[in-house]
């Protein structure tokens, strides 16, 4: 299925492979979640995500299951330890995703996911192949520094960052209060907002994330141009409102 996978335009390490599910993976949501919906906590039923987690390792090749969080849009950053075994097919149980918006992780067989419908998901990889990162960016996390924890936690030399699919500057109208969370903290960041009606701006995700990405050394970064608002392949909150899916963003080692 051609339309299946969006795979990322980076050059990445021959180690290290890369890719985002769509709403015609083979899953098996119904209605509105239809089809490959992999959100747990999205009103979705719960042994159709399971199924079409479990869908998505078979597809893919996984090496292992892909680690699951428990995104709350705070600046966490999980370490998947590296362990040996078999590749493991089955989801995740709900207890045992770790609560936090981002992951990295070491050494081969190691598999990183991030959930989104709106959000900005972000992967990364070292030059070396040996070390991936994923973060969940939405606006919260990003002004807070979600993007900055996950390069520090990565600790690796020459990492590059591919920006997957996200709502898009023309689509994503907010409020004044989020424009200053990000201006406040970095003044030039106001380029990322073009002004609409009173107090409202429309806010350019991908640019806020190559700012805070330059500062903190990560400049190898492609991707973006998405917009989940507008692409019927994806989900989007904004859209579809609580019935919404979620499609993942996953990086994983050989």
């Amino acid at each position: 299925m051609a339309d299946a996978w969006i795979r990322p335009d980076w050059t990445a390490s021959k180690g290290v492979d890369a890719a985002v599910s769509t709403r015609q993976g083979p899953g098996v949501s119904a209605g509105p979640y239809g089809r490959l919906n992999l959100g747990l906590r999205s009103g979705d039923d719960v042994m159709a995500v399971a199924a079409n987690r479990a869908a998505v390792v078979t597809a893919l090749g996984l090496p292992r299951e892909p680690l699951w969080l428990r995104q709350v849009h705070g600046t966490d950053v999980a370490e998947r330890p590296e362990s040996p075994g078999s590749p493991v097919t089955g989801p995740s149980a709900g207890d045992e995703e770790p609560v936090a918006d981002a992951a990295v992780a070491r050494g081969p067989g190691q598999v990183l996911a991030i959930l989104t419908a709106d959000c900005l998901p972000v992967l990364f990889a070292s030059a070396d192949g040996q070390t991936i990162g994923a973060a969940h960016a939405g606006w919260r996390g990003l002004a807070a520094g979600v993007l900055e924890n996950t390069v520090k936690a990565m600790d690796a030399e020459g990492i590059q960052a591919w920006l997957g699919p996200a709502i898009g500057g023309a689509s994503y109208e907010v409020g004044e209060e989020v424009r200053e969370a990000f201006v406040a903290h970095d003044p030039g960041s106001a380029e990322a907002f073009v002004a609409t009606r009173p107090g409202h701006w429309l806010c350019d995700l991908y640019s806020l994330a190559r700012r805070r990405l330059a500062s903190v050394g990560v400049t190898h970064v492609s991707g973006g141009g998405f917009d989940t608002l507008t692409d019927a392949r994806l989900y989007s909150y904004r859209r579809d409102g609580a019935q919404s899916g979620r499609f993942a963003s996953l990086v994983w080692t050989r």
